[in-house]
């Protein structure tokens, strides 16, 4: 039923739900309700009863360079991959979300991966970069949360930080809300918190294929 649902939300959210403008101009958009409580609430449901095999340690860097390392990042994370229902219905709305983008800020989208995380109590993410220029093909990064009846005391922030340092935006993951920002520009963290917490974050890639072979997402 989730998949019903999402399709749904898709076609509304399309023209009304992000505003493109403000992205374009301050190079991020965080968006109170992205979904309806039902939607998150079954995507919250689905992450929570997940078996512990189904997460791994998540790393930092890339390919050659991908490597575990707790005084950077605590969480545990989960590839979605399109045969399972739950997940394909959120790769398909975003999938949706990237044309709509492309359609009126042309930019190029690709393809878009993402991952569940899950950041149990005292978990966090340093400072980071997702991208850098030059560097890699993200370009736009997302964050979407699922955590119910979310707090100021719950902790678990995330922070987004300006070119000179400066906190530009201090969010507090609540179910339903979106943040959207560019993925080379924005240096951010993820505060420690006081609950489990979950959220699906993913990237909007160009393509950086060599001889027809695509980039490889992770």
């Amino acid at each position: 039923m989730l998949d019903a649902a999402l399709t749904l939300t898709v076609q509304d959210f399309a023209t009304d739900a992000i505003d493109l403008d403000r992205l374009a101009e301050q190079g991020y958009v965080i968006v109170p309700k992205f979904l309806a409580s039902e939607q998150c609430h079954e995507l919250y449901q689905y992450a929570t009863q997940l078996a512990p095999q189904d997460w791994q340690q998540a790393g930092i860097g890339r390919a050659d360079q991908y490597t575990t390392n707790s005084a950077v990042r605590q969480d545990k994370i989960r590839w979605l991959q399109r045969e399972a229902p739950y997940e394909n219905a959120y790769l398909r709305m975003m999938d949706q979300l990237r044309v709509e983008i492309n359609r009126y800020l042309f930019m190029g989208l690709f393809d878009y991966e993402c991952h569940l995380a899950h950041y149990p109590p005292g978990a966090f993410y340093r400072k980071h970069l997702d991208a850098f220029k030059g560097r890699s093909n993200r370009i736009l990064t997302t964050v979407f949360y699922l955590n119910p009846e979310w707090t100021e005391t719950d902790g678990g922030q995330l922070v987004i930080y300006g070119d000179r340092g400066e906190v530009l935006e201090t969010v507090l993951p609540e179910a339903g809300k979106l943040v959207v920002f560019l993925s080379d520009v924005f240096v951010h963290e993820v505060l420690a918190g006081q609950r489990d917490r979950y959220s699906i974050t993913g990237w909007y890639r160009l393509n950086a294929s060599i001889g027809g072979i695509v980039d490889p997402t992770r």
